[in-house]
């Protein structure tokens, strides 16, 4: 099982630091979820980590060896990476994109086998997009499409997972099918690792809380252990109170309601 760590990251864009002198292992075999305001550096993160990025100070280390140093495809054929924005080529149908997810295991003596396409027959079952195999992408909407990048990502099999909110765009019962997702391919030993916006659907899926502020670390470890009061308003500056979730035992975030006139 693969082992992703940072030591003393720095991450930025054009001489804009965003990340500076960050320090993580992420939790092999976990979910671990990654929260925190907007623009406090949580998709930087995972930019950094999955080699999108390169750092301008410190390193990645992938199972101990310099995650820039290793092969291109060596690590998109173990760290499988689904960014906010992705990008679809016009026209492409949802059976070749979710197929580019293959394309890490081809070979010049190994080209489409038969268990490239059972991976990727699997990975459209898992995300229930198999009746849209011949629609054009372009022409979905916004979280079939997300669906469809889910489906891509998986049919990678990488047995590492860096997802850059996997829920956007879908509605309430299609996010707790992704999260229930995750939790079943984390069960089957894929370690997960999703920047998540809803901290009370982080509490309840993920084994680890990475919460982020100002492109630093402010609390890591499971949920019981670091949601609190403190560190939502410390993270968020939001007045909260937090209980015990009744149906997961889960730590449960109520933000406190701005006086009323």
């Amino acid at each position: 099982m693969s082992v992703l760590r940072a030591a003393g990251l720095g991450l930025g864009y054009e001489g804009r630091p965003v990340v500076a002198g960050l320090d993580l292992t992420v939790a092999p075999g976990r979910i671990t979820a990654v929260v925190g305001p907007n623009a406090c550096g949580k998709s930087t993160l995972l930019r950094g980590l999955a080699r999108l990025l390169r750092p301008t100070a410190g390193t990645v280390l992938l199972d101990g060896r310099d995650i820039h140093r290793l092969s291109t495809r060596e690590v998109a054929a173990r760290v499988g990476m689904l960014p906010q924005q992705p990008t679809a080529p016009d026209g492409i149908t949802v059976a070749d994109l979710v197929a580019r997810g293959r394309h890490p295991h081809q070979r010049w003596l190994r080209q489409w086998s038969a268990e490239d396409e059972n991976a990727v027959a699997a990975a459209m079952v898992a995300t229930g997009v198999t009746d849209l195999a011949t629609r054009p992408v372009d022409e979905l909407s916004g979280g079939q499409r997300q669906r469809v990048w889910i489906a891509l990502v998986l049919a990678q099999e990488t047995g590492l997972l860096l997802l850059d909110e996997p829920t956007t765009f879908l509605d309430l019962a299609h996010q707790l099918e992704v999260l229930d997702l995750l939790q079943d391919l984390n069960t089957a030993g894929r370690t997960v690792v999703a920047v998540l916006h809803d901290l009370n659907m982080a509490c309840r899926y993920a084994h680890e809380i990475i919460a982020m502020r100002d492109g630093a670390v402010l609390a890591q470890g499971p949920p019981a252990s670091v949601v609190d009061a403190t560190m939502v308003e410390k993270v968020f500056g939001v007045r909260a109170r937090v209980i015990t979730d009744p149906t997961t035992g889960t730590p449960l975030v109520l933000p406190e309601p701005r006086p009323r006139p």
